[in-house]
């Protein structure tokens, strides 16, 4: 039987309420309508690239998403000793590189755990929280997320195009 993305509900966008709980539920929201382009792949489709030669894929995002999920929320904000899963100094883009189609099960529940482990985190966190990034200086959890919203943005519209490219499916 071949693996393929589970179906994913994509919550409702919140409009009113406190300012930590609409940023979660933006994020969460972001997070799932990702999930959503991916679902009722198989590895394979999900492993194609949109234009070669572009080594952009929904398996890459999966992965470079694992990525910023594990760096971003349980390194950087959390300070947790850890390295990327994917991503290293000397290829910044090899969650890009060297797709194994047969591995998207996993990969996918990768992003879903490094999902689960960064909400836990920054829960106890004040979005005022401080943390320092290597490069760029002290940054707040408010931006944080505000980053990973935008980050989620960009890839759900690259994912709009990978999607519509592999099967011709749009959404919304």
């Amino acid at each position: 039987m071949t693996w393929t993305a589970p179906e994913v509900e994509i919550p409702a966008e919140p409009v009113l309420g406190p300012e930590r709980a609409v940023l979660e539920a933006v994020l969460d929201r972001h997070r799932a309508m990702f999930l959503a382009k991916c679902a009722g792949l198989t590895g394979a489709e999900l492993a194609t690239a949109s234009a070669p030669p572009s080594t952009l894929t929904l398996l890459g995002l999966i992965r470079h998403l694992t990525d910023v999920e594990r760096v971003w929320c349980r390194v950087r904000a959390d300070g947790q000793d850890l390295g990327p899963r994917y991503a290293s100094q000397a290829n910044p883009d090899a969650a890009f590189d060297y797709l194994d189609p047969e591995r998207a099960e996993a990969e996918h529940a990768a992003l879903v755990e490094e999902v689960g482990l960064a909400r836990r985190a920054v829960a106890g966190k004040d979005l005022d929280h401080v943390f320092v990034h290597e490069r760029r200086g002290e940054m707040s959890l408010r931006w944080l997320y505000l980053h990973l919203v935008e980050e989620y943005a960009q890839h759900n519209g690259h994912a709009d195009l990978l999607r519509e490219r592999i099967d011709g499916s749009t959404s919304e």
